[in-house]
This record gives structure tokens, C-alpha cells and sequence, in this order.
């Protein structure tokens, strides 16, 4: 019984001493993938919130997969929720093209974010912002590991020919 305790204890406190250093990684991924500051920092509060509350809950293995996982399931309960109220419009200021100062490149990106599907926007952000493997990625979203292979292309393709400024192309069904 005491031994039982003891290995509770310690995934415990393994959870606490791992969480500070990686506050920095979710809030970079949190702000890039909501696009929006405050519902970021939000998701962040949320996501240490629910870890600690269930560090009982860890049993070994990939803190920072562990934490992801976490802040994606609570972005996508969020989603959801929004989804069931009605849609309000906000009008965006569009600057005139050529706005001196500014190539865009940095509001082209961000906006060809945005109109990838959710689930190719956070492989993407995970892989390519975050750093992390296939199999880390796989293991967050919780899906195979072709499934982000997929998921990750189809979105570079998406973000490469926003950035182009073409057309997605379309695939042939024979």
C-alpha cells in the first residue's frame, strides 16, 4: 500500500516540475492556432487548470503530448459551443494592398491559417511550430499516424497555394 502510494506521489510531483517549462510551448501553439490572444491565454489557464487537477490521472509517458492533448480536447469543446449560438459577423478593416510598410506576408500566413480545417491546422501547428514528431502528433490528436501524414499535406498544399494565390487544385475521381 505504501509503495502505491509512493509511485502516486511521484507521478504527482513529476507533473508539477514538468508543467512550468512547457507553459511557454502552449501558449505559442494556443495564440497560433486560436489566432486570438485572450482566447489562447484562456485555453492555457484552462489546460494547467485540468492538469493539475488530474495529475493522478498521468501515468508516465510524454508530459507535453499529455498537455496538447488536453488543450486541444478543451479548444474543441469550445468549438463546439460556439457552434450551437448564433453567428455574429465582425467586418474586418482591410488594408489597401501595397500599405506601405508591409509585404502582408506575415496577415497572408495567418489568414491561410484560418481557412484550413481545424484538425490540419493544429498537425500543422504541431509539427511545424512546436516541432513535434509524427508520432507525437499522432498520439495528441489521437488518430493513426498516416491520418497526420494526410492531415499535414493536404494542409501545406492548402497554405502553399493560398500563398500563391491559386486555386486548391482538384483531384480527378476516374
Amino acid at each position: 500500500m505504501a509503495a502505491l502510494s509512493y509511485a502516486m506521489e511521484s507521478a504527482m510531483s513529476a507533473v508539477r516540475r514538468g508543467l512550468e517549462p512547457l507553459i511557454p510551448a502552449l501558449r505559442r501553439f494556443a495564440r497560433a492556432f486560436t489566432r486570438d490572444a485572450e482566447i489562447a491565454d484562456d485555453l492555457v489557464q484552462d489546460t494547467l487548470v485540468r492538469a493539475l487537477r488530474g495529475e493522478h490521472l498521468f501515468h508516465g509517458g510524454d508530459l507535453r503530448t499529455w498537455l496538447f492533448t488536453i488543450l486541444l480536447n478543451l479548444d474543441r469543446n469550445r468549438r463546439r459551443g460556439l457552434a450551437r449560438r448564433p453567428v455574429l459577423a465582425v467586418i474586418e478593416e482591410v488594408e489597401p494592398p501595397g500599405a506601405p510598410g508591409s509585404d502582408g506576408s506575415a496577415r497572408d500566413i495567418s489568414r491561410g491559417l484560418g481557412l484550413l480545417p481545424a484538425e490540419q491546422r493544429e498537425v500543422l501547428l504541431l509539427v511545424t511550430l512546436e516541432g513535434m514528431s509524427y508520432r507525437e502528433a499522432a498520439d495528441t490528436q489521437d488518430v493513426p499516424i498516416g491520418t497526420i501524414m494526410s492531415r499535414l499535406s493536404r494542409a501545406r498544399t492548402a497554405l502553399r497555394a493560398h500563398l500563391d494565390e491559386e486555386r486548391p487544385p482538384l483531384r480527378r475521381v476516374q
